[in-house]
C-alpha cells in the first residue's frame, strides 16, 4: 500500500485529540468495521501471557466500551493530553495492511489542576485503506511500560 507519510502522521493526530476532547464516538470512526482494541502490559507481550487490562475483540466490543465510558466518567472527572511521538512503518503485510509503531505518553489532569504522567508505552497497529485511501486502524495493541496504572483506567489509551 503506498501512502503519505503526512496521512500516518494526521491519523495519529486526530487519534489523540479525539480522545483528548472525549468524542468518543469520533474516535470510533477511525477503526475499521472489523477491528481489535488490546491494552496491554508490555511485559506480559513479550512473554507471550495473554492477560490484557482491556480486550475488544470486534467493533461492539468497542463501542460498548465507548458505552461504559460514558457513565465511569461520572465519578472520575479528569482531562487527558496524549502526546504521540512520530508513527514509523514496521512492515507492509503481504494482505495490503501496514504495521505501524508511535511511541505515546498521557497526561492526566483531576479537577484540582494537578497534572501527572498516567501512562506511557508504544502503540503497535495494523492499519487498511479503507477506498484505497482512507487509512483506519484494524488492530490497535497499546502496549504500557508498566503492569499498573495509577487509577481507574476506563479511557482508551
Amino acid at each position: 500500500m503506498t501512502i503519505d507519510p503526512l496521512a500516518l502522521v494526521a491519523l495519529f493526530a486526530e487519534y489523540g485529540a479525539l480522545l483528548d476532547a472525549g468524542r468518543y464516538d469520533d474516535w470510533l470512526t477511525l477503526f475499521a468495521a472489523e477491528c481489535r482494541y488490546t491494552i496491554m502490559p508490555r511485559e506480559n507481550y513479550e512473554r507471550g501471557l495473554p492477560a490484557a487490562l482491556i480486550f475488544c475483540d470486534g467493533r461492539a466490543m468497542l463501542e460498548d466500551r465507548v458505552q461504559a465510558l460514558r457513565e465511569a466518567n461520572k465519578y472520575n472527572i479528569h482531562s487527558d493530553r496524549h502526546v504521540i511521538g512520530l508513527p514509523r512503518i514496521v512492515a507492509e503485510r503481504a494482505d495490503g495492511a501496514l504495521s505501524v509503531e508511535a511511541p505515546f505518553a498521557v497526561f492526566q489532569t483531576d479537577q484540582e489542576g494537578e497534572t501527572r504522567l498516567f501512562a506511557t508505552g508504544l502503540y503497535r497497529n495494523r492499519l487498511t485503506a479503507r477506498g484505497g485511501s482512507e487509512l483506519r486502524i484494524a488492530e490497535a495493541l497499546v502496549l504500557l511500560d508498566t503492569a499498573a496504572v495509577p487509577t481507574l483506567l476506563a479511557t482508551p489509551l
